[in-house]
């Protein structure tokens, strides 16, 4: 969300495009996006959606910020207009084998042609590492719409903030403990 704020501060209420697999990244995108007020439109395979738990508290948060989630019948719907483009590893780590679950997300890579009924000023985004070829081109992915060093980046300094901020409250709690401090 932080590169999404960073590179379209001006737009209030996002139109965020998934392509790919219901996964961890989808469902965290899915909530935080919602909570925000934006729109979410993914286009997962059969077989492939989101946890509907999370999709319930997706639309539970969508319907107190004025958001929206749904999912798209085709990746062409949910590129549509879209000024963010979001995709993942099809296939996770300890899975590489599963040839099966590849085949199902054939259709669902990520291309230029794909992104041409998107936002004009759209930006893409991929957690990395990115399969190059499978969920996403090079194209894409070396494009001017790419922003996923930037998202590398922004996670680098995120991830630093909290282990700042976890090993800060286990160093106090080490503090009180030792001087006597209740509920420190």
């Amino acid at each position: 969300m932080m590169t999404i704020r960073e590179f379209a501060p001006e737009v209030e209420r996002q139109k965020i495009a998934w392509i790919g697999d219901g996964n961890n990244v989808l469902h965290d995108l899915m909530l935080a996006a919602t909570i925000l007020g934006h729109d979410v439109r993914y286009a997962t395979p059969d077989g492939h959606e989101p946890l509907s738990s999370v999709l319930n508290d997706a639309e539970a948060f969508a319907a107190e910020s004025g958001g929206t989630v749904k999912r798209s019948s085709s990746v062409e719907e949910a590129v549509e207009d879209a000024t963010v483009i979001y995709t993942d590893v099809f296939v996770s780590m300890g899975q590489e084998d599963d040839k099966n679950k590849l085949r199902d997300f054939e259709g669902y890579s990520v291309t230029r042609e794909l992104c041409s009924s998107a936002d004009d000023d759209h930006i893409f985004l991929h957690c990395l590492p990115a399969n190059r070829g499978v969920e996403v081109t090079d194209e894409v992915m070396d494009g001017p719409h790419s922003r996923v060093w930037d998202q590398a980046e922004n996670r680098l300094h995120a991830q630093k903030s909290l282990l700042t901020r976890l090993l800060n409250d286990a160093a106090w709690d080490t503090y009180g403990e030792v001087m006597g401090v209740e509920g420190w």
